[in-house]
This record gives structure tokens, C-alpha cells and sequence, in this order.
């Protein structure tokens, strides 16, 4: 049997866990709902959420990965064929169909970003009207090549292996992501005006907690932006040796994506304030809001493409894990070499993905199936077949294997029934709100 492809370093690890997390949810929908929901208040739900919530969620699908050394798929699987439970294989497939399924309209948005970060550094932003220019655009014939050269950049990077591909790629985007974030932050800070949008982000709008929708969007945000799904974080964890301290890296995991998302927080609303504009616009906020900055912005061409860049690195860093995630699964099912594997997924995304990239509405509608019903199923499945079918004690015991702080008995009752039980609301809430994601 051909041995299992494994990270080198605890470091490379991480990077890899924060480069699947932070992604483009923690630019545009972190900075929005920020905005939009009471500022500084904001950040209490979502970084109790996250902090909690996030840290258990990662820990338990870090350790099933590990455990079983294989992907959610086959690791699911084993499981609960062991306890003869009916449907393994129909269960065992949802996370990663979820995963995959996000893969698909996210490398569409990638391109996307790809095609601004192109016109970023020709200093195109100039010469065009960026509020009518997204219409013109989204769904043009134009996104089918931008989503092409998307799938392509994680394809080559994932033929590289593990330590070869996913490992050094994350080790080299993760600390200039950071690099130009702080750059960009220092920018923003000191435009005029960027303080009106310094006191919109720290002085807490208290009124904000006491509606339920902030708590249910702090909540949505902090489950998803830690790449909860059941399968992306399973099969790093399947990568990770004995030695790997679970518990710290789950922290580290979502310290970092915290951080990625208040600094782009503090890059992109004080900027929107600068300039007049609205720092709670919505998805529009990161193709028209922040193209409308650098534009208006001196030496806006040279930070847009600084920007544009970074944001290029969070997007590609999220891509390889759910690429992995459904790479790993069929080579499992198939038998078929990392080469040969990752490039048939590349091949049959990119066709796959062509309709969405050509149809808003279907793109809508896709992403609205896979982010609402299957990804957070995904996860409640992954949840309750580590938690409660392969049995609590057993979960702890792994977590604990080469942790420096090994968890305690506490940890047992917040896995079983608080996660797995919030795992269910999110899914309700998901379906009453049309997303909370």
C-alpha cells in the first residue's frame, strides 16, 4: 500500500488550515455585515461564535481526519459501516458533494477577481465607470477564460502534492497576505476622513445586540469562515501526524482568520468613509466600492493592485483545500494517481462551472442549494458520526494525542450537544433567512 502523503511541519499545517479559511467571505461579507451590523458590537457574538464554536468544530474534523487517516468520504464511511448503520454511502458522500459544490461557484468568483486584479495592474479602474462595468461583465462570455485560468492555478498547484503543492503554496501566500494587509492597513488609516470610518468599526452600536438577526449573521459568519463543511479540514487532518498538537492548531486556525478579516475590516470601511461611500453596500462592496477607492485613491493603481493581489492569495488558498477535499475522495474511490485525479477534477469543474458563470440566476440558485442545504448538512453529518458514533471519549483521546494542553472532561458535552446542536440551528436558520453564510 502506497504511503499516505503527510504536511512536513506543524507551521506548514496551519498556514495550509488558515489559508482553507481565510477566503473571500472574510473580505466582502466580514467587512459588510460589520458594517452593517453595529460595528464593534459586531464582533462580540461573532468572536464568541467563532472562538468557541469555530475552535470545536475544527478540533473534531481535524481529529477525524487523523483518526482515520483518509478524507470524510472513506473516514465517514469506515465509521459508520463499523456500527452497521443503513445509507453509509449516501451519508458519507454529502460533505464532500458540498464541498464540491462550493469549489464550483466559488472558482467562478474567482475569476472574477482574477479579471479585477488584471485591470489593477494596467491602471484599466481609470477607464472605465466601475459601477456599471460588474453588469456588464458577470456573465459575459469574458468570465468563462478568467474562470478557466482560476481552476487552473489550483490544479497545478495540487499535481504538486501535499508538502510539494498545498504545503509550500500556503507557506509563501499566508505571511505576504498578512504582509500586505498590514501595508494596505497603514494606507487606509491615513487617508483623510478614514477616521469617521475607525469610530464606525470601534465605537459599538449596542442597540445592535439586542436584535436577533446580528446574533444570527455573527453566527453564520463565524460557522462558515472557518471552513466548517465536513469534509476541507478532514482531509488536512488526514494529512497531520501523531505529533501535531490539535488543539493549538484549531486555535491558531481561527486566531488568524479573525485577524485576516478585522484587518480587511479596517482596510476597506475607513477607506469607504474617506471617499463618501457606503461601507455596509453588500457584496457590491468589494467589485464597485473598492475599485471606486483605488480609482479616486493617489497612487490608487500601484494599491489596487497590491489589493487585488492579496485578495487573489486568500481566494486561491480556500480553492486548494476544496479541490483536495474532492480530489482525495475520488483517488480513495478510484485508485487513480494524484496526477491523473486532480487533473480529471480540474477538467470536469471547469465544464461543469461554465453555465454558472454565464447565468447570475443559476449561479444564484446553486450557491443558495449548496450553502444553505448541503454544506451545513455536511457538516452536522461529520459532527454527529465523530461525536456520537464513533464515540465522544474516543474523539478526546485523539484531540489529546501530542497536545501540550490535553482538554478536559468539559470538552465532551460541548462537542456532543452544544455543536452538533447549534449544527442543526444553523441549518434552520440557513432556510428561514436564505442564507446565513
Amino acid at each position: 500500500m502506497q504511503e499516505r502523503e503527510g504536511f512536513n511541519s506543524k507551521l506548514g499545517f496551519i498556514l495550509s488550515c488558515v489559508g482553507s479559511a481565510v477566503g473571500l467571505g472574510n473580505v466582502w461579507m466580514f467587512s459588510w455585515r460589520l458594517g452593517r451590523y453595529g460595528g464593534a458590537a459586531f464582533l462580540i457574538p461573532y468572536l464568541l461564535f467563532v472562538f468557541i464554536l469555530g475552535t470545536t468544530g475544527l478540533m473534531g474534523e481535524f481529529a477525524l481526519g487523523r483518526a482515520k487517516g483518509k478524507g470524510s468520504m472513506a473516514g465517514i464511511k469506515e465509521i459508520l459501516d463499523d456500527k452497521k448503520i443503513a445509507g453509509a454511502s449516501i451519508l458519507s458522500i454529502i460533505p464532500t458533494l458540498g464541498v464540491c459544490g462550493i469549489f464550483l461557484f466559488y472558482n467562478v468568483v474567482v475569476g472574477w477577481v482574477l479579471k479585477y486584479f488584471s485591470m489593477s495592474v494596467v491602471n484599466n479602474f481609470r477607464n472605465i465607470d466601475v459601477e456599471t462595468y460588474l453588469d456588464s461583465f458577470l456573465g459575459s462570455n469574458q468570465t468563462i477564460v478568467w474562470l478557466a485560468l482560476a481552476i487552473t492555478i489550483t490544479t497545478i498547484i495540487l499535481t504538486f502534492g501535499v508538502s510539494k503543492g498545498i504545503e509550500k503554496a500556503n507557506n509563501v501566500m499566508m505571511p505576504t497576505l498578512f504582509l500586505v494587509f498590514i501595508v494596505l492597513l497603514i494606507r487606509a488609516l491615513t487617508l483623510p476622513g478614514a477616521s469617521e470610518g475607525i469610530k464606525y468599526l470601534l465605537i459599538p452600536k449596542w442597540s445592535y445586540l439586542l436584535d436577533p438577526v446580528t446574533w444570527v449573521m455573527a453566527l453564520g459568519q463565524a460557522f462558515f469562515t472557518v471552513s466548517l463543511n465536513g469534509a476541507g479540514m478532514v482531509v488536512y487532518g488526514s494529512y497531520a501526524d501523531k505529533s501535531l498538537d490539535i488543539p493549538s492548531s484549531a486555535f491558531n486556525t481561527v486566531f488568524y482568520d479573525a485577524l485576516a478579516a478585522i484587518l480587511a475590516a479596517f482596510i476597506i470601511i475607513p477607506a469607504a468613509f474617506a471617499f463618501g461611500l457606503d461601507p455596509a453596500a453588500g457584496p457590491t462592496l468589494l467589485f464597485i466600492t473598492v475599485p471606486t477607492i483605488f480609482k479616486s485613491m493617489a497612487g490608487g493603481h500601484l494599491f489596487g493592485a497590491i489589493f487585488f493581489g492579496s485578495i487573489v492569495f486568500a481566494a486561491i488558498s480556500s480553492t486548494i483545500n476544496m479541490m483536495e477535499a474532492t480530489s482525495e475522495a475520488f483517488m480513495e474511490k478510484v485508485k487513480w494517481s494524484r496526477e491523473k485525479s486532480v487533473i480529471f477534477i480540474g477538467i470536469i469543474s471547469f465544464f461543469i462551472a461554465i453555465p454558472l458563470s454565464l447565468n447570475m440566476n443559476l449561479f444564484g440558485n446553486f450557491s443558495d442549494i449548496v450553502t444553505i442545504y448541503i454544506a451545513p448538512l455536511g457538516t452536522l453529518i461529520a459532527a454527529v458520526t465523530f461525536f456520537w458514533v464513533y464515540g465522544i471519549e474516543k474523539v478526546r483521546n485523539e484531540i489529546n494525542c501530542g497536545a501540550e494542553k490535553p482538554l478536559g472532561k468539559w470538552f465532551e458535552p460541548l462537542a456532543k450537544y452544544v455543536f452538533v446542536l447549534v449544527s442543526v440551528i444553523v441549518i434552520i436558520l440557513g432556510i428561514v433567512y436564505g442564507g446565513i453564510g
